[in-house]
């Protein structure tokens, strides 16, 4: 397993309602699960959100915790159900009703990386799959469920952002409406995860940066927006998928000469998202 699923990052003194968190930039990989591996090290880091918890370090210094995960993606998926079991990979497993993640081989326990890669020859054991979701999995969403928690006792409402990366060739066929690919995707599940003020305010701040944004196409959000995401009992979440071609090389996961620079702008953003969590929690909510 890896040494720890995840890490949490206080600042001094919270003073927002807004949580930070990156499901996908884990990248402490087991030896014994590279060695299993299909594919060579770089091929297994393709599905991670490399280097987004650099880009939103920030938001300790802005007074929002940070919730980060360990545990790479390729070893558990953190934006999947517990129950989505695969049982292409998972010895045990009895087949479910349909489930586009699972059938594609993206379940909690992925059986591929990008471009459908296998990641192993064979199945893993079930006893395996469930102690990765007992040791990485819970620990995770225990922690997001208690930071949430505590936003709505102290604040009257929960922001959560869900801070993800995206392939640059997910969105070569998506336009914001002139004619340009966007540069941010922000997922909120059509608005059934985030009150119709929250969403905005966070297109607002990323469009404010010079950055183009377009709302749930390709991507409305997974697990975590659909679960945690419940405006009328003022927790919303919005999931934010920034382009990796603004600030790394997607074939050597290395950060680009341009990343400096694009993480100052990030730390705006940072900002100006941690002040959403400052506004009055009366402002009206959206119905489930």
């Amino acid at each position: 397993m890896p040494k720890a699923s995840h890490r949490l990052i206080l600042p001094q003194r919270v003073d927002t309602s807004v949580v930070f968190a990156s499901p996908h930039s884990g990248r402490q990989y087991p030896r014994s699960f590279l060695a299993r591996a299909m594919l060579g090290h770089l091929a297994v880091r393709s599905s991670e959100d490399a280097f987004v918890d650099r880009l939103f370090d920030a938001a300790t210094a802005r007074g929002a915790p940070l919730l980060l995960a360990d545990a790479p993606r390729a070893f558990v998926d953190l934006n999947r159900a517990a129950t989505e079991l695969d049982p292409s990979l998972i010895e045990g497993v009895r087949r479910a009703p349909n489930n586009p993640r699972v059938t594609s081989g993206l379940g909690v326990i992925p059986r591929v990386v990008s471009n459908g890669r296998p990641i192993y020859r064979g199945k893993i054991p079930l006893a395996e799959a469930e102690a990765r979701i007992a040791d990485c999995w819970h620990p995770y969403h225990t922690a997001l469920q208690g930071l949430l928690d505590d936003a709505r006792r102290t604040f009257r409402q929960a922001i959560l952002i869900d801070c993800h990366s995206m392939p640059h060739e997910a969105i070569e066929n998506v336009g914001t409406g002139f004619g340009r690919r966007p540069d941010v995707v922000l997922g909120d599940r059509f608005g059934a995860a985030a009150a119709p003020w929250v969403t905005s305010a966070v297109q607002d701040a990323f469009q404010r940066a010079g950055l183009r944004v377009a709302r749930n196409a390709p991507f409305a959000g997974a697990y975590i927006t659909q679960h945690y995401g419940r405006p009328s009992r003022r927790q919303h979440v919005v999931q934010v998928e920034l382009d990796r071609a603004l600030y790394m090389d997607e074939t050597t996961i290395e950060p680009t000469a341009d990343f400096a620079a694009f993480k100052r702008l990030i730390d705006g953003v940072v900002a100006e998202l941690a002040d959403i969590g400052r506004a009055s929690p009366a402002l009206p909510v959206a119905a489930e």
